[in-house]
């Protein structure tokens, strides 16, 4: 038996009508909000935007005139200019759609691995390693300040006590 509190994270009754993320009513609406669980995996995806944090817009815009350019003066034939722009545009299209299917899975595998290392390494490691150094550092650094001001501070007060004497005055003689 579950505990009473955790009941309702357990087990959900079966829904009527809807999507759970997608509810048609407000009713449905309102007891999901109530129970707002928010996970990523499951969340949808923009399939007309696929780049709206812009990561490649400086990259990956390459048009027929970025790439082939005939200047004044020296132009093909107007057939072989037009075919060679369908040729460009439909092979880069088609080719990157072939490339996507057949290396799309893999590399999505394979950066999914990268980042989950990555970020168990930040999680278990790097940050654990940063804040032992930071306490550690702090202690160290008490020890230095306690040293600093027995032993450097005096010295350093009666050097100034003796050199806060001495005047000097500049004269311009003409």
């Amino acid at each position: 038996p579950a505990l009473p509190s955790l009941q309702g994270f357990l087990y959900t009754a079966p829904r009527e009508q809807g999507n759970i993320y997608k509810p048609n009513n407000k009713m449905m609406a309102d007891e999901l909000e109530e129970k707002a669980v928010h996970d990523v995996h499951t969340k949808e995806i923009d399939l007309v935007n696929r780049d709206p944090k812009h990561l490649n817009d400086d990259v990956v815009k390459i048009d027929f005139e970025d790439v082939i350019a005939e200047p004044e003066g020296t132009h093909s034939f107007d057939g072989i200019w037009k075919a060679s722009f369908t040729t460009f545009t439909v092979t880069k299209y088609w080719f990157y759609r072939l490339l996507s299917a057949i290396f799309g899975i893999p590399m999505a595998l394979i950066w999914g691995i990268y980042f989950a290392i990555l970020s168990f390494l930040h999680i278990w490691a790097v940050v654990p390693c940063i804040r032992s150094y930071l306490i550690e550092i702090q202690c160290i650094s008490r020890v230095y300040s306690i040293c600093i001001h027995t032993f450097c501070d005096p010295l350093f007060e009666a050097i100034g006590k003796v050199f806060s004497s001495i005047r000097a005055t500049v004269r311009k003689e003409i």
